[in-house]
């Protein structure tokens, strides 16, 4: 993956659930914005955002598989695949946008898009 150093930390971050990086990555003041969820403000509210998101999910892995870098905002298409607290397959694609600081080491926001009602879907499914 050729990104700027905060994504590739990002990335490495939430694939080892490291949330102490994930603090550190975003600026004070970042923003992550989820579709269909209310915007987190403030690094220590986006860390907390990550483990209750991906709760059931145990196993996961966000594999970048296309980065655009247009200055300080990077797209990025993600697969994502994991397995359900009860074994089962979850995938889905996704895009997150994101604008960093102009040295490119700071997240200060990020935006991802996805299908929310396909991922609920997998996740519920018996």
């Amino acid at each position: 993956m050729s990104a700027p150093p905060a994504v590739a930390r990002y990335f490495a971050a939430v694939n080892a659930e490291d949330w102490a990086t994930i603090t550190d990555v975003f600026a004070p003041d970042a923003a992550l914005v989820s579709v269909g969820a209310p915007t987190r403000n403030g690094r220590d509210e986006i860390a907390a955002h990550f483990p209750k998101v991906l709760a059931a999910l145990p196993v996961h892995h966000d594999e970048p598989t296309r980065v655009v870098v247009a200055g300080t905002t990077v797209l990025v298409e993600i697969a994502f695949a994991g397995r359900t607290t009860d074994d089962r397959p979850v995938a889905f694609d996704a895009v997150d946008v994101f604008d960093l600081t102009e040295d490119g080491t700071t997240i200060t926001r990020l935006s991802t898009w996805y299908d929310t009602a396909a991922v609920a879907k997998q996740i519920r499914a018996a």
